[in-house]
């Protein structure tokens, strides 16, 4: 990571042997490869790892010497978190629950389990080298003040010799006599040097701060490279667009709408290729036969690489971004997929462009950008174009030049009435020329399909007479049809059985894991479903999501495609993200077809057939309104998709404010202050939930007038827990607050699986390896909704973490917990003279439906009830004068 920013681009394109080196003995840095490290780095702060929630040693990563960070809000905060829980009297311990050279450390061991980590808590040793790191940052951004404040705080704690010499202590350690005191109150006993002296490595940075603080040594003489000094200030950076067409019969349609393009011919010598071939030629790099040397992997090539021209054997080549390559996957089939992905990939280079030199996009406009007959300019395509020709795209600075310039199987067998031989096998032969008899390219896929199945992709079909004319032949030219016709159920149905791989899977994943984001493909639970944790080959990934998807080969794709969005926004809109550890994508497809079945008032087969039939735009557009948890809709479009397709189009829309109340939109995310309401109420005053706040329109749990209706808003706490759920959403601070709580019992029982108490004393409350344990033990509830439900419960549970009380019980069952709150809630529902639907059960969890569908707050929200149930559960561990039922 250190390599990310300073050492990945100054090192590119070095000669290693200097003016006698040539074309062989250079460098070459991949610049996405370089920025794909910075976002590692970024995601990261201010924490140091997923073990390590704060480490002392970033101090020299956001500061000197690397200065790897140029977010300034960032390097603040990860100097604020470093100084208030690593700085005590005598420097700064290197992170929480070190054990390094402490009295309770044994040096006869090379390791400790992670239980025992505890037992350094508060006796850390402290290094006074991370003051000098300090000092040194104070002097770079000029604050006197932190200059003179470690200037003294060295001055005290340097050991000086007889000579006058002073020298830096490897560390201060707690007295072994004086433990249990520094432990009951930290940073109040006096510690002694302890290990080398000096330390040389602090020793030589103590000298170089006083050498920059006293004047002898200017900042800029320690930063040849200026980055301190460039860090937060970035200039705009202009994006160069090259709109090419692909040929004549392209340039002349885009003529008659008075725009005037060169074609790829037009532009000889000037020679433009897809970012795969680039992808192909740094592989020959490094390669040595003699020396036994197979070169690069093959990997792809992002927008940064291919936004500038490279001379190759003295002909200049410009490489198209890999989002126009049709040749792997199919969203380049969709314009309006095109104009997005556009959209995100300037925006991109935007924000991360570091080379020197404008980057230059060379946009082809092809074919496939045509309307179905071929007669004109789509008009996705074409509004783009004009919007580029304005210099501003998606908050791009542009400069747009039309000239480059040089600088499954047993249920088809029921649907198709397929033919059989004497033995009553399949006829294969029959099938064959029954194939050219389908009315439709659905019913083609699916004889294919069966022939796939029986025969093999290789299988010579002979048809009409033809040798060579293979089932993968026919398969590759019915997804060139279905292309045409965008039928894009079709279109993912034929790539599974093509098994086609989006080129950019395994980058895709990687970008979710380097931001913190597990993934797992399939539906719960395991082992079916599958998690992904580290990145994996793109082969094995595949290979993975195809055994996770079952018999669906189009589920299968579809996972690769949603991996793909989750991707992008990850990268362009990392808070659609905050308090998600694990995206699961097979719930994501589900409560997609799920949303389409609510609002289309459709079955689940017919929502299911809908979702398989989006475009890969709507696709995008779909999962951003889930991520986003904005209320949206759903909406059949009057035509059909085409003429060839039965599946009506749909339409998906944000809905206006109308129809719920800002805090019901909100979702669980704004529990915290009404739980702070309920604490009030609860565990602060004498009496509980006689006060419990209400909202001004609940006065029964069935409405202001009994009235046993859901009515307009049936469904929408329901969806909004499912959604949640699905995505594994949960309150900021969450993880946190059940590491409180896990210090008062001896532990969390959640469906079965227990969360244990001693997980507190192998990790500290902050780190990701605490919020991931978490996760696992919530994430062996199938249903998303009773998984929020739990969360709700535990959340409410983790307010008692501030009574003084030293224990609240032993095991927690927190689905004990919503299921006595459940029945206290049906109790009150049957008092109001409920009766019918409205008390009916989920089967698969014995959750009312309407206690999942009713909001968190209110007097009869869901929260009253866990509060009650929590108190009735809870009764023998709380303060006998702290709460009372009513």
């Amino acid at each position: 990571m250190l390599s990310s920013w300073g050492t990945g681009l100054s090192i590119d394109e070095l000669d290693l042997f200097g003016a006698h080196g040539g074309h062989k003995s250079v460098i070459h840095v991949l610049p996405d490869e370089v920025e794909h490290c910075q976002s590692i780095l970024y995601s990261m702060l201010p924490r140091a790892s997923t073990s390590k929630e704060i480490d002392a040693g970033l101090l020299s990563i956001i500061s000197y010497p690397a200065f790897a960070v140029e977010d300034l809000n960032l390097v603040n905060v990860t100097k604020s978190e470093i100084i208030s829980k690593l700085q005590g009297r005598y420097g700064c311990c290197r992170f929480l629950r070190d054990g390094y050279k402490t009295p309770r450390e044994d040096p006869s061991r090379l390791h400790y389990d992670p239980a025992e980590l505890k037992l350094f808590e508060n006796i850390e040793c402290e290094w006074p080298v991370f003051w000098t790191y300090l000092l040194i940052d104070g002097v770079f951004n000029e604050d006197k003040i932190q200059v003179q404040e470690y200037r003294e705080a060295l001055e005290g704690i340097l050991i000086r010799e007889k000579n006058g010499i002073v020298l830096m202590p490897e560390l201060y350690a707690v007295p072994p006599e004086k433990v249990d005191e520094e432990y009951e109150n930290p940073h109040s006993v006096d510690r002694v040097p302890v290990g080398k002296l000096p330390h040389l490595w602090g020793q030589s940075l103590y000298v170089l701060s006083c050498l920059l603080a006293e004047g002898f040594l200017a900042a800029g003489e320690i930063d040849p490279l200026n980055r301190r000094f460039s860090t937060g200030f970035k200039p705009d950076v202009v994006v160069q667009v090259t709109v090419l067409a692909e040929s004549n019969q392209v340039k002349n349609l885009l003529q008659e709408h008075g725009i005037n393009v060169q074609s790829i011919a037009d532009i000889h010598p000037l020679r433009v290729q897809p970012a795969r071939i680039l992808s192909n030629l740094y592989t020959m790099l490094g390669r040595n036969k003699n020396m036994k040397l197979s070169g690069r992997p093959h990997r792809h090539i992002g927008v940064l690489g291919t936004s500038k021209l490279y001379v190759i054997r003295n002909q200049i080549f410009a490489f198209t971004p890999q989002f126009t390559d049709q040749h792997h996957f199919y969203l380049a089939l969709d314009n309006q997929m095109i104009v997005e992905m556009l959209k995100t990939e300037l925006a991109y280079l935007t924000s991360c462009w570091r080379m020197t030199g404008r980057p230059t996009l060379t946009f082809p406009i092809t074919h496939t950008m045509l309307v179905d007959d071929g007669t004109d300019i789509h008009p996705a395509v074409l509004a783009t174009i004009r919007k580029l020709e304005d210099g501003y795209f998606g908050g791009t600075i542009l400069l747009i030049f039309f000239f480059f310039i040089h600088l499954c199987y047993q249920d088809r067998e029921n649907v198709l009435h397929l033919p059989k031989d004497a033995h009553g096998d399949l006829d294969c032969r029959k099938l064959v020329e029954q194939l050219k008899e389908c009315p439709t390219l659905h019913d083609q896929a699916d004889i294919l399909y069966i022939l796939l199945i029986l025969k093999g992709a290789d299988w010579d079909t002979e048809l009409d007479g033809q040798y060579g004319v293979t089932v993968h032949c026919l398969l590759n030219e019915l997804y060139r049809k279905a292309g045409l016709n965008q039928e894009w159920g079709l279109i993912r149905y034929i790539s599974g059985m093509l098994k086609k791989r989006v080129e950019v899977l395994a980058e895709a994943c990687t970008d979710l894991l380097s931001h913190h984001k597990q993934l797992t493909v399939g539906l719960p639970p395991e082992p079916r479903e599958k998690i992904i944790t580290t990145p994996l080959p793109p082969e094995e990934l595949t290979d993975l999501i195809y055994e996770a998807s079952g018999q669906d080969i189009s589920i299968a794709v579809l996972t690769q495609e949603i991996i793909m969005y989750l991707a992008m926004y990850v990268r362009s809109q990392p808070s659609l993200f905050v308090e998600m550890l694990r995206l699961r994508i097979g719930l994501i497809i589900q409560v997609m077809a799920t949303e389409l079945a609510r609002s289309l008032k459709c079955s689940g087969e017919e929502a299911s057939e809908s979702l398989m039939n989006l475009s890969p735009f709507d696709m995008k557009n779909l999962l951003h309104h889930i991520l986003s948890g904005k209320e949206f809709g759903v909406e059949r479009s009057l035509r059909p998709v085409d003429s060839s397709s039965s599946s009506p189009a749909i339409s998906i829309h944000e809905m206006g404010h109308s129809g719920a109340t800002k805090t019901e939109r909100s979702g669980i995310t704004k529990l915290k202050s009404e739980m702070k309401q309920v604490r009030l109420g609860c565990v602060e005053s004498v009496s509980l939930l006689g006060s419990t706040p209400s909202s001004p329109t609940s006065t029964s749990p069935t409405g202001s007038s009994g009235d046993t209706s859901w009515g307009d808003r049936k469904g929408q706490w329901l969806r909004r827990r499912r959604l949640d759920g699905a995505i594994n959403r949960v309150p900021v601070g969450f993880y946190e607050k059940v590491w409180k709580i896990l210090q008062k019992c001896h532990g969390l029982s959640i469906d079965g699986y227990v969360l244990p108490s001693s997980t507190t004393r192998e990790m500290t409350p902050c780190e990701i390896k605490f919020a991931v344990h978490v996760e696992s033990v919530l994430n062996h509830v199938p249903q998303p909704e009773y998984r929020q439900l739990l969360v709700e419960a535990i959340l409410v549970l983790t307010f008692l973490s501030d009574i003084e009380v030293n224990s609240i019980g032993g095991i927690i069952h927190v689905d004990r917990i919503v299921h006595m709150a459940n029945d206290l809630f049906l109790q009150e529902l049957k008092s109001f003279g409920a009766t019918g639907s409205i008390l009916e059960k989920d089967v698969a969890t014995g959750i009312c439906h309407f206690f999942y569908d009713s909001a968190p707050s209110g007097a009869y929200g869901t929260m009253t009830y866990l509060t009650k149930a929590i108190i009735i559960y809870l009764h023998d561990f709380l303060p006998s004068t702290g709460c009372a039922m009513q």
